[in-house]
C-alpha cells in the first residue's frame, strides 16, 4: 500500500512540474474595426505589424477615407477612426457621439513635394526651389506662390524648353481640401505664407488670401481623394511633375529601395506637420492607440514604413541614415506653423474650390 501511495504522490508531483513549464497560451485577441487614412493602408497590412498586434491581444481590419469625409460617416459601425491629423479629430468625436475619447498621435509626417529631376532642376534655376543634395531639396514657398498667382508656365521659366515634358501652368497636384488631411494642410501652409506668415484666423484674412488659393487649387482639374493615387501615379512615371506627399510615403520607398533614380524630394520651407491621431471609439480599441505609441516593436515598423514616432527623431534619424540623399531627418531649415481652426480651414477650402 505505501508503494502504490508513493507512486501515486510522484505521478502528482510530476504532474504538477510537467503543468509549471507547459508554455502560456497566447492572449486571447479582440477584433477591432477602424476607417484610416489611406497613407497608413500598408502599415496595417505588413504581415509584421499584423503579428505584433496579434500578440498584443488585437487583431484589426480597416477601411481607408479622406480624414476630413470621416465625421460624415456611420462611425458607430467602427471602433475607431485614425485619421491624418488632430484637426478632423474633434469632428469625429462629436459625429461619433463620444466625449473623452482620450485620442492618442502615435507618430507624425510632414508635407513633402516630390518632384522629377528635370522639374526640380528648373524650378532651382529660377529661384523658385533650392536644392540640397542630388535627389532633395527646398521648396521656397514665397517665390512658388508668387509665381502661381503670377499664373507662370513652365515655357516661361529658362531653361524648361530642353524639357518639354513641362508644359502648361506650374502647379502641385494635391489632394481634394475638402475631404483630403494632406490637401487642407497644403492650404494652411500656403495661405499662411500668404498671409504675411500668419495664421489665418478671420474673414478679413480668408478674404486676402482666398484668390490665390483658387489658384492653387482650379488649375489641378479633377481632384483625387487621397494621397495614395496621385502618388502611386507619380512612382510608376506618370502623373504631374510636382506631387504633394506625405514624407512617410517616401521615406518608405526609399527604404524599400524602390524609389524612382529621378525622384527629388522637395521640403516645402513652411509647412504644417501632420500627427496621425488615433480616436478610439468603441471600449475594445481604446487600449490600441497608446499601444501603437509606446511598444518598441510597433514604433520600428512606423518607422520602418515611413513614420515618425513622437519624441522618436532618434529613431527616425538612424533608420534612415543611408537614405540621406533624399531625406531631411532634423527638418533643417523647415519653418513648422500652426494649422487654423477647423472652421476657418473648411471655409478657405470651399473658397479654393470656387
Amino acid at each position: 500500500m505505501a508503494i502504490v501511495l508513493g507512486v501515486l504522490l510522484l505521478g502528482g508531483v510530476a504532474a504538477v512540474v510537467f503543468q509549471g513549464v507547459t508554455e502560456p497560451t497566447a492572449p486571447k485577441t479582440v477584433k477591432v474595426e477602424g476607417v484610416i487614412g489611406s497613407e497608413k493602408a500598408e502599415f496595417f497590412r505588413d504581415p509584421d505589424v499584423v503579428k505584433a498586434l496579434k500578440n498584443k491581444g488585437y487583431t484589426v481590419q480597416t477601411e481607408t477615407s479622406g480624414s476630413w469625409a470621416m465625421d460624415r460617416l456611420p462611425l458607430k459601425k467602427y471602433d475607431f477612426a485614425f485619421p491624418s491629423s488632430s484637426e478632423p479629430a474633434p469632428e469625429i468625436e462629436a459625429a461619433a457621439g463620444i466625449k473623452g475619447a482620450q485620442s492618442t498621435r502615435p507618430f507624425f509626417s510632414p508635407l513633402v513635394v516630390i518632384a522629377r529631376a528635370n522639374a526640380a532642376k528648373v524650378l532651382a534655376d529660377n529661384g523658385l526651389a533650392k536644392m540640397t543634395g542630388r535627389n532633395s531639396g527646398t521648396l521656397l514657398m514665397g517665390p512658388y506662390l508668387k509665381a502661381a498667382g503670377e499664373d507662370r508656365t513652365w515655357q516661361q521659366l529658362p531653361g524648361s524648353a530642353a524639357h518639354p515634358e513641362l508644359t502648361g501652368t506650374v502647379f502641385i497636384k494635391t489632394t481634394d481640401p475638402a475631404t483630403s488631411n494632406s490637401g487642407a494642410l497644403f492650404l494652411a501652409a500656403t495661405s499662411n505664407v500668404a498671409n504675411d506668415n500668419k495664421v489665418v484666423a478671420d474673414d478679413a484674412a480668408i478674404g486676402r488670401t482666398a484668390p490665390l488659393l483658387r489658384k492653387l487649387i482650379s488649375v489641378q482639374g479633377a481632384l483625387e481623394p487621397s494621397t495614395d493615387d496621385p502618388f502611386r501615379s507619380f512612382i510608376s512615371g506618370s502623373g504631374e511633375p510636382l506631387i504633394l506627399a506625405y514624407e512617410a510615403q517616401v521615406a518608405s520607398l526609399v527604404q524599400q529601395k524602390q524609389a524612382p533614380a529621378d525622384m527629388v524630394v522637395l521640403y516645402p520651407d513652411t509647412t504644417v506637420n501632420s500627427p496621425h491621431t488615433f480616436v478610439p471609439i468603441s471600449e475594445d480599441a481604446r487600449g490600441l492607440g497608446t499601444l501603437l505609441a509606446t511598444d518598441p516593436e510597433l514604433r520600428k515598423l512606423a518607422v520602418r514604413h515611413g513614420f515618425r514616432p513622437q519624441d522618436g527623431v532618434p529613431e527616425f534619424t538612424a533608420a534612415t541614415a543611408a537614405h540621406g540623399a533624399y531625406l531631411n531627418p532634423e527638418l533643417t531649415g523647415i519653418r513648422q506653423v500652426g494649422a487654423p481652426t477647423v472652421k476657418i480651414l473648411m471655409a478657405l477650402a470651399e473658397r479654393a474650390k470656387g
